[in-house]
């Protein structure tokens, strides 16, 4: 009697015994007809590789569900693909437009974001940091600049490359994009003067760099000779119901105030809502001026003014310094992106 032939049975991914076998890259690249290094470049270095032979391998990871092991990669080249992302906060779109644009942008170049919110607290931020060296990441980003001696201690011992943003310093850790919130300050406060504002509030929150922003507006107003701002301040992250309280607490407590400088358009739009509940006329009895520019500041009625800070550009120029350095080509060191009054109606 015949022995029947063996049956053979295309490769599905599947053990014989014991489930699903996982896809190797040898699997990938018969796939994509390139060999294990040529995918092992388009994962790693995407930038590298031929437009048409990254498209092949990129179908057939999709196609195989392939997930490369970054554990032992990262064992055996040191080489992990993450960026340690350290931020305050993702809430609202003051910091997110810097944030995606910097992903999409490391993304590009065969990295991945790994991000930490750290809310407004010095010693979450090292917290926060600890954790994500864990993971052993090759590039750190910070939104804001290491104040304390702890964390400026701990970045500096990395020695990897590290941009700082969304502020100034004269010490860096390492490269910088940001600007002077004191300036900020400082501008609004002539802002305010040149229009004949002379009796000035600030509703501002606690943070360094929205204590920056206060103490320029506060100093400047002093150097005008209007030594006299009502100051309040709230805990962040600012809110629009925190506005509205400031406002008035300012208001009931008798202070005679023609402008109010807030750390925030969330908190400027609280002391907008509270000064038409108290049939307040901006700007002519009141003149307002926010910081961000977020989107909803031109649609409002009266429009709000606004300080405007390029987060797209802070992003971008972040990850191109970052990618230099991970290169091993010189970046810039230091980008001072400015800010921009946006004058609208309130002010």
């Amino acid at each position: 009697m015949e022995k029947p032939k063996e049956k053979v049975v295309p490769h599905n991914g599947r053990r014989a015994r014991g489930g699903m076998r996982d896809t190797r890259i040898t699997d990938v690249a018969a796939l994509a007809q390139v060999s294990p290094i040529t995918v092992s470049r388009a994962l790693n270095s995407p930038e590298v590789v031929a437009p048409e032979t990254l498209q092949r391998v990129q179908q057939a990871v999709q196609q195989l569900g392939y997930v490369p092991n970054r554990l032992a990669g990262s064992l055996s080249s040191s080489k992990s693909r993450l960026i340690a992302a350290i931020v305050p906060t993702v809430a609202h779109s003051l910091f997110s437009t810097s944030i995606q644009t910097f992903s999409d942008a490391m993304s590009r170049a065969g990295y991945q974001v790994l991000l930490g919110l750290a809310g407004y607290s010095e010693d979450d931020e090292l917290r926060v940091l600890d954790a994500a060296l864990s993971r052993r990441p090759e590039g750190v980003l910070l939104v804001g600049v290491a104040r304390t001696a702890p964390l400026r201690a701990r970045l500096l011992s990395l020695q990897l490359p590290t941009v700082e943003t969304w502020d100034t310093t004269d010490l860096p850790v390492d490269m910088l994009v940001g600007f002077s919130h004191y300036d900020v300050g400082v501008a609004v406060a002539k802002h305010f003067i040149e229009r004949g504002k002379r009796r000035p509030a600030i509703v501002s929150a606690n943070d360094a760099r929205a204590r920056a922003r206060h103490d320029g507006f506060v100093q400047a107003m002093v150097q005008h000779g209007v030594p006299n701002v009502a100051d309040v301040s709230v805990a962040p992250p600012s809110s629009v119901d925190l506005g509205r309280q400031k406002l008035a607490e300012i208001l009931d407590a008798g202070s005679d105030i023609d402008c109010v400088f807030c750390g925030s358009d969330l908190l400027a739009l609280g002391v907008l809502s509270e000064a038409r509940e108290r049939g307040i006329k901006v700007p002519e009895d009141l003149s307002v001026c926010g910081f961000g520019d977020l989107e909803f500041a031109a649609e409002m009625r009266p429009a709000l003014t606004s300080v405007r800070v390029d987060g797209e550009r802070i992003g971008s120029t972040a990850a191109d310094c970052l990618i230099a350095r991970l290169r091993g080509v010189s970046a810039q060191s230091n980008v001072d992106v400015g800010f921009t009054i946006v004058a609208r109606d309130t002010a």
